[in-house]
This record gives C-alpha cells, structure tokens and sequence, in this order.
C-alpha cells in the first residue's frame, strides 16, 4: 500500500519543523527563545563563516587586491598623517606613527562593527523573511566580515612596527583577552542597534555621526597625554568610554601600561552594553521580522 493510501493515523509525520504561534507569556519565555536562538545559531557555524567571506568576496568582486585596497588606504592615510601631527605635537616621530598605525586600524575595526551592526538586520530583509535562520547568524556574520578585513589591516601595524623598530614582547599577548571582550561588545552592539535601526530607519545616520565626534573626541590622532596639565579638558578622557574599550587592545601592542582601574572601567561598560542588548532583543525579537 502506498503512503497515500495509508490511512491518516498510520501516516509518517512530517520532516519539516513545525512553528508554533503563542501568546507573550513574559520575560521567562522572552530570555527561553534568545537562548534557543543562540543554542541553534552556534550549531551553524559553517553557514555563518561562509556567508562572512561570501561578503567579503561579493564587495570586492573584479577588483584585483580585493580588502587589500583598505589596507593601502590605511597606510597612505598614515603616511600623510604622521609626520604633520607628530610635528604638531612635538613627539618623537618614532613613537607617534606606531601609535598612530595601531590607533587609526583598531579605531576603524570599532566603527565598522557598529555601522554594520546597525543594518545587520535591516540589509537582510529578504533572507529573514523568506527562511527560518536564528537572528544570531546575521549578528555574527557582521562581526567575523568585520574581523576578517581587521587581519588585512594588521599587515599595515606590522609594517609600521619593522620600520620604526618597535619590538612585541609577552605583555602584547594580554592583548587576547582584550580582543576577546571586543568581539563581544560587537555581538552585543550588533544586537542592540540591529534591533533599534530595524524599527527606526534614521538611527543609522545619528550612529554614523556620533561615531565621527567620538573620533575626534577620542585620543586617536593625539596622545592622551597632550591634555596633562589642562583640567578643563581632561574630562575628554576621563568621562569617554571608547577610551576604555579603545585602551585594553592599543595598550599591550604598544606595550604600554593599562591599569587596573582601566580594564574594570572597560568591563563595567561591557556588561552594562551587554545587558541593555539582551533585554532589547529579548522584548522585541519577535517583532524584528515585521520591522526589516
């Protein structure tokens, strides 16, 4: 007897996996669905890395160096720069371009993470639309294309650092950890303005331009010593949270001190970012595929 013809109890149940509706039933069920959207994401690991470089691949298709044409960029921005505002500042040459290198890379790597972080969703409409695939794949997704032009990017600190003769030793390798804490802060970033840009469309542009104060505001192109002396402006540093995020990476590589009191600042910020993105997403994550 063919499977049609079976009668409908003896029937094989379906393949496919079944959606079921329910109604808000509150924060426990809200925190229950972002950690099976987690559990399900992190067993499609390989989609996730192949839609990453996919990206990559699809924005510099036909171009001959490809993400390497960033990493020039980058260099030639640092070549013109270096030499006037070390003069400008009065620093030695050899120590300003290997801050300079390392600031200008690391402070791009933060600025591409959340101007991606704010379309992670909105610029994948049609994809969460059409297939069922955890929010977290799109997340991810953004900050390993992120990582993955961050490591073309290295190659210009490394340069810099043969040229100017500046040596790494085993404090750069506190440098992990920091790296690590970064990664997080983007899932979390990525979480947080993917849902507020899904829903409101001009955030974007507001992110975008409080990212190109923060620049200038942040010791990038100048060192944060200039300020010693000057109280009126050293509250610049002291009440600036990319300062910290910014710190617990720059510092190792340029075997700098960081203090402790920089690291707990660093983490405080981080937990709060991390906790505000998890209650975001977890009230309105059923809502994120009627917004996009």
């Amino acid at each position: 007897m063919s499977e049609l013809a079976q009668p409908e109890a003896h029937r094989r149940p379906s393949a496919k996996r079944q959606s079921t509706l329910t109604a808000d039933k509150g924060w426990m069920q809200r925190f229950g669905l972002v950690w099976s959207d987690l559990q399900e994401g992190a067993k499609l690991y390989r989609l996730v890395w192949t839609l990453a470089c996919s990206d990559i691949k699809l924005r510099y298709r036909g171009s001959l160096i490809g993400p390497f044409w960033l990493t020039l960029s980058t260099a030639i921005q640092i070549g013109a720069m270096a030499f006037l505002y070390a003069d400008l500042f009065n620093t030695d040459i050899h120590t300003y371009i290997p801050f300079l290198a390392v600031s200008l890379v690391l402070w791009g790597y933060l600025s591409s993470l959340t101007s991606d972080g704010c379309t992670c969703f909105s610029a994948y409409d049609t994809l969460i639309k059409g297939t069922r695939m955890p929010f977290i794949v799109h997340v991810v997704r953004s900050v390993i294309r992120n990582t993955i032009i961050l490591l073309h990017n290295v190659v210009v600190i490394v340069a810099v650092f043969v040229l100017m003769g500046k040596p790494l030793t085993f404090y750069s390798l506190a440098v992990i950890p920091g790296f690590l804490l970064w990664l997080i802060d983007g899932v979390a970033i990525s979480f947080l303005l993917g849902t507020i840009c899904a829903r409101f469309r001009d955030i974007p542009q507001i992110v975008a331009a409080i990212m190109q104060v923060a620049f200038f505001m942040t010791p990038i192109m100048w060192q944060a010593t200039t300020l010693r002396g000057h109280p009126g402006t050293e509250s610049v540093v002291l009440y600036n949270p990319f300062v910290y995020i910014l710190d617990v990476v720059r510092n190792p590589l340029l075997n700098e001190p960081l203090s402790a009191l920089f690291v707990i600042k660093a983490l405080v910020i981080s937990g709060v970012l991390v906790l505000v993105s998890l209650v975001s997403f977890a009230r309105f994550r059923g809502r994120i595929s009627f917004w996009v």
